[in-house]
């Protein structure tokens, strides 16, 4: 699969049209594809701004606006060359240092995962009448997240009341 460019127009306008042809598709058919959609950001920053790209409002703004439209993108971000974590880093508040590197703030990273989890858990069983859990919990492991030997199990008592 292709990298997707999201170039600076396209962010300026909180323009969504570079994912148009997965979001034409249906859930299924995206889901079957695995993680392989890879987004690549081309926005301009000077020479001297020490500034990371989940740093920067206007792509952060995009990747909100994204990851709202289209609840299941970290589902479908490749995971092995930081499209989903760059991707979250976007949308979830962090910190990074040239000696550290990225740090979500904990509390963000696990209300985050645990909403997009519940979140993608119930449009997987209502769209494809079955769930995707291992590819949720192989999400939120990429993101150095553990789930909780329960979750699951909580959610099903949940959905049978």
């Amino acid at each position: 699969m292709d990298p997707v460019l999201i170039d600076a127009p396209a962010i300026r306008a909180l323009d969504l049209r570079p994912l148009k042809i997965w979001s034409d598709q249906p859930l299924n058919a995206l889901l079957s594809q695995g993680p392989g959609l890879e987004l690549r950001f081309d926005w301009p920053r000077a020479q001297d701004d020490p500034r990371e790209l989940p740093e920067c409002p206007e792509p952060r703004l995009w990747a909100l606006r994204a990851d709202a439209r289209f609840p299941w993108l970290p589902l479908l971000l490749e995971r092995d060359h930081g499209s989903l974590i760059r991707h979250v880093a976007l949308v979830v508040p962090h910190s990074f240092s040239r000696s550290e590197g990225l740090r979500f703030d904990p509390e963000a990273l696990e209300l985050w995962v645990t909403h997009r989890l519940m979140l993608l858990d119930d449009l997987c069983q209502q769209q494809l009448g079955r769930p995707m859990r291992g590819n949720l919990s192989q999400m939120a492991a990429a993101l150095g997240y553990e789930l909780d030997a329960g979750f699951w199990s909580l959610l099903n008592q949940a959905a049978s009341r």
